[in-house]
């Protein structure tokens, strides 16, 4: 296998995987429905230092121009208008945020299929290359190839039984931790 460098040192297999990923996603955010490119708009900007800012010198301005010391009339000499107007901003940049969250999350859920794809493949490509690797050795009279792992390591996972697996072991642990609470 060949792989000639791309410009800055990385493959042109590296190259295209990369220019492949970024023009999907950016492809996949031009897709999304407005209300939530604006969600993620605002998000984006309510974590800005910009944001704090702006808040920062409203409600400052807001408190100083009701304090009781000061030789103008007051709008709002409780503050009562100013904490409606904060809980009101307070709900709606929440949902926002949860409505930026759950998009990152179902991303986050595709790139952990992806992986988890990527990642099966290649243990099937592996063990295919130690059964023909072994076979090699075998014809070659190598002395490792009849090392008892090697028939372990020929065989495939099966993702569905090591799933299972660690849910009975978790099963496990959480009786034994539950059984240790009581006593």
């Amino acid at each position: 296998m060949n792989e000639s460098a791309a410009p800055g040192g990385m493959t042109s297999v590296m190259e295209r995987n990369i220019r492949t990923l970024v023009e999907r996603r950016q492809r996949e955010e031009l897709e999304e429905p407005r209300e939530v490119r604006l969600a993620d708009a605002i998000t984006r900007f309510t974590g800005s230092m910009a944001f704090v800012y702006i808040h920062a010198l409203l409600f400052g301005g807001w408190i100083v121009a009701n304090l009781p010391s000061v030789p103008w009339p007051k709008f709002d000499p409780t503050f009562v208008v100013l904490a409606m107007f904060a809980s009101v901003e307070a709900i709606f940049l929440s949902t926002f945020v949860l409505i930026s969250q759950n998009r990152m999350q179902e991303r986050a859920d595709k790139r952990a299929d992806l992986n988890l794809q990527i990642s099966l493949l290649g243990e099937h490509e592996i063990t295919r290359l130690i059964s023909l690797v072994k076979r090699i050795a075998e014809k070659q009279g190598v002395e490792a190839s009849r090392d008892p792992e090697l028939h372990e390591l020929e065989q495939d996972v099966a993702p569905e039984k090591v799933l299972d697996a660690l849910q009975t072991k978790e099963a496990q642990l959480d009786e034994g931790n539950s059984a240790q609470q009581r006593f």
